[in-house]
C-alpha cells in the first residue's frame, strides 16, 4: 500500500515583530518514508519567497504532545491543552508555530493507520534488498 497523508493545518506563525497570524500549512506522511513527517510552508511566509519544507522524525511530534521534545533542529512541546508549539531552528534564526492539538492527533492517527509504530522496518524495503543482494528474492 503506498498510501500518501497529506493534511491541511493553520498554524500561526509567532513572530516578535509583528504578533501571530495565521498561514497555511500542510503535514505530510508517507509510508514509504515510514520514520518521517513533513510540513509545508508556502511562500509567502519565507525570508527569501521559496516554499519551506522541514523534515522530522514522526516520533518526536507524538512525543511533543505529550512533553518538550527535540534537540536539533526541530522541536516540539505542548502549549496548554489545545495547542501544540513547533519550533524551527534554522542559520537565519528560529521559527515557531502553534497548531491545534486536534488536528496533529488526527493526523498521527492517519500515519499510524498506514504504519503502525514498530512497523517501521517492514515499510523500508531493507529485508526485500537483503534477499536481492543473497538471492533470495
Amino acid at each position: 500500500m503506498n498510501t500518501v497523508i497529506d493534511q491541511a493545518v493553520q498554524v500561526r506563525l509567532i513572530a516578535t515583530t509583528f504578533g501571530p497570524h495565521a498561514v497555511p500549512a500542510v503535514l505530510h506522511y508517507q509510508p514509504a518514508d515510514p520514520l518521517a513527517v513533513r510540513m509545508f510552508f508556502p511562500p509567502e511566509i519565507s525570508l527569501d519567497g521559496s516554499a519551506v519544507d522541514w523534515a522530522f522524525a514522526r516520533e518526536l511530534l507524538d512525543e511533543g504532545l505529550r512533553r518538550p521534545a527535540g534537540r536539533g533542529d526541530v522541536r516540539v512541546r505542548p502549549s496548554g491543552p489545545d495547542r501544540t508549539v513547533m519550533e524551527f531552528h534554522a542559520e537565519e534564526g528560529v521559527a515557531l508555530v502553534q497548531l491545534k492539538t486536534a488536528d496533529v492527533r488526527l493526523f498521527l492517527a492517519r500515519s499510524y493507520e498506514a504504519v503502525p509504530a514498530g512497523g517501521e522496518p517492514a515499510h523500508l524495503g531493507m529485508e526485500r534488498g537483503l534477499a536481492e543482494l543473497f538471492g533470495a528474492a
